[in-house]
């Protein structure tokens, strides 16, 4: 260890397992580890403590096999001369986990900075897969600042509907309901093949949230080069989880932390590589998050300026064909930093969490499948990135452009002497309950030229923001062809979505955002262009409507269900601030600035 900075005196474990000026609390400490068989020389010899946060549960089958994968992880961190420590994370599970596993992803974080502060540990190995356990972790990493890297559990192998013919997760859902709502299949078979599209453990193998925050981590550098898509099943995963257990050793000794690494250059490099992988609609959301945990401000203002402009260079779905298995085998997200680094859109000198930087990382991993994997040149889509739109309905809200399909295009913004921009009235929904009740109600008229509103889905009034804005058109248009309206919201969507929503909207309804003021029957228009999205309005009604909305109390929505929900709802900012707590994000680097009290 030639890059060796601290010595074994200077481990953060020593206060609690080896402090001679405090003889009682040090015995404390250690004598209740006796009572598995953890011994005096392991706890007292100058060796690195390592916790495993594992986030793999009965609950959480997306991590669920990081519970055997662990102890790979164990076997690494052994051998690098370092003791092992696991312990549970708070479970989320995006597609259980109701009102919304968005309320877990703050609530985790809270429960990690508890433990990271707290107990005696040197370092940590940060298990992640399903959406919201990346943030989550990362946030709690750059809160805390003690040496962290991100182990991924890796997408499920390719989903298959007979033996050509790829079942996305997540994606199929989305096109099967509107086979279910036109007739075309059963209940039964809808349920039947919605399963297709997962084969074995893992997350998503789809570019959904999963895949693209798991590969953020990666371009961000806090998890292994090439790590972060190597499907769940694959010997490749257990191998990366051992080098993970071993480096994080390693890193203690080297005194680098997260906060080394969560820079301002390597936000941008994750914002640029997300337009070229065409990531979820949520990232820019947790990226926001992270980046205000490091005392970094982006804001999507950044997302368009950045990432607009990149092409999109993954054929993956729902922006592509493939799925995630075969993105790995053509070189993964190694392969397109290489690509973006080739033409000049990286910081390739960021520093990862190997010591090396992003450049030297990718350097020569090129793609293996250039259909799969684009050359910049050759891109799928050019300025696939996304789009913050403004107006009187809200502060920002976000499109995502690499998913805008010929079909949709051509409907809604080919006007030839309006290109870009397309107007409509809209129908309003308040809340996925009020949808899925009223979206066949003949007298709401929805044709082919409305825009479905969803409203009461954010951080504030659902509570946590729920992923329904990718609403589908009525029954009755569905079986006439029409399967797609615009969809506008203050929620959020599934990432495996291939609808071009306008969501995230901020200020949301619930907090007195413009949308509170949206009726159905108004019209509004979307410019692409100008990056703007109006009612159609004269400022003296949306004053007279505000002021009607006021005399109501404000915009109403559910009641608490739970402490969380009042307690998150009290303090959490919008989906543009990232849904942070707001509180929290003045905390960072506590380890060092503030280390925990004495307990005894």
């Amino acid at each position: 260890m030639s890059d060796q900075k601290i010595t074994p005196s200077q481990l953060r474990s020593r206060w609690w397992f080896d402090n001679p000026e405090h003889p009682g609390t040090t015995a404390i400490c250690i004598e209740r580890y006796m009572n598995y068989g953890v011994t005096l020389e392991e706890l007292r010899s100058g060796k690195p403590i390592i916790g495993i946060a594992q986030s793999g549960s009965d609950l959480t089958p997306c991590n669920r096999h990081h519970i055997e994968l662990v102890k790979r992880v164990k076997d690494g961190i052994r051998a690098a001369g370092g003791v092992p420590f696991e312990f549970p994370m708070h479970p989320i599970h995006e597609n259980v986990r109701r009102p919304t596993a968005a309320l877990d992803r703050n609530l985790a974080y809270l429960g990690l900075v508890e433990v990271l502060h707290g107990y005696p540990l040197d370092g940590v190995v940060l298990t992640t897969g399903c959406d919201k356990t990346t943030p989550a972790c990362l946030m709690a990493a750059a809160t805390v600042n003690i040496p962290a890297i991100v182990l991924s559990g890796g997408p499920m192998l390719n989903g298959w509907r007979g033996s050509n013919e790829r079942v996305g997760s997540g994606t199929i859902i989305w096109e099967l309901r509107k086979r279910l709502a036109a007739g075309d299949i059963d209940y039964e078979e809808f349920l039947s093949r919605a399963t297709d599209s997962a084969p074995s453990v893992g997350h998503c193998n789809t570019m959904g949230t999963a895949s693209t925050m798991n590969s953020m981590a990666e371009c961000l550098g806090m998890s292994l080069p090439g790590s972060a898509i190597i499907p769940a099943p694959y010997k490749e995963r257990s191998i990366v989880a051992y080098d993970t257990g071993k480096r994080i050793v390693d890193m203690v000794w080297e005194d680098i932390r997260p906060l080394d690494i969560l820079t301002r250059e390597a936000f941008e490099n994750a914002i640029v590589a997300c337009s070229a992988l065409g990531g979820s609609s949520n990232a820019p959301i947790h990226i926001i998050a992270i980046a205000r945990h490091a005392g970094i401000e982006i804001t999507n203002d950044d997302w368009q300026q950045l990432g607009h402009q990149i092409s999109l260079l993954s054929n993956v779905m729902p922006a592509g064909v493939y799925l995630c298995e075969e993105f790995y085998r053509a070189g993964g997200v190694p392969a397109v930093l290489n690509e973006l680094l080739k033409v000049g859109k990286l910081h390739g000198e960021a520093r990862t969490v190997n010591g090396r930087t992003l450049a030297e990382n990718v350097e020569g991993r090129e793609t293996l499948d250039e259909d799969v994997i684009r050359r910049y040149d050759k891109p799928l889509v050019e300025h696939a990135g996304f789009i913050n739109l403004k107006g009187n309905l809200f502060d920002s809200a976000l499109m995502k452009t690499s998913v805008i399909s010929d079909e949709f295009r051509q409907r809604f913004l080919s006007r030839p002497d309006d290109p870009d921009a397309f107007e409509g009235r809209v129908a309003v929904f308040d809340g996925s309950e009020d949808y899925h009740a009223r979206i066949d109600d003949p007298d709401l008229e929805i044709d082919e030229n409305t825009v479905l509103v969803m409203r009461g889905a954010g951080p504030v009034g659902h509570p946590g923001g729920a992923e329904v804005v990718n609403m589908q058109p009525p029954e009755a248009l569905i079986k006439r062809g029409i399967e797609s309206l615009p969809c506008l919201g203050d929620g959020r969507q599934s990432g495996t979505s291939g609808s071009p929503s306008i969501l995230n909207a901020a200020p949301e309804a619930a907090v007195g955002g413009g949308l509170a003021l949206l009726e159905t029957g108004d019209r509004i228009r979307i410019d692409l262009r100008k990056g703007e999205a109006n009612l159609l309005v004269s400022d003296e009604d949306l004053a007279q409507r505000r002021e009607r909305l006021a005399s109501r109390g404000g915009y109403i929505y559910p009641p608490h269900q739970t402490p969380w929900q009042e307690i998150q709802r009290g303090m959490v900012e919008q989906h543009d601030r990232g849904m942070t707590l707001e509180p929290a994000t003045k905390y960072r680097d506590v380890a060092r600035r503030t280390p925990p009290r004495d307990n005894h």
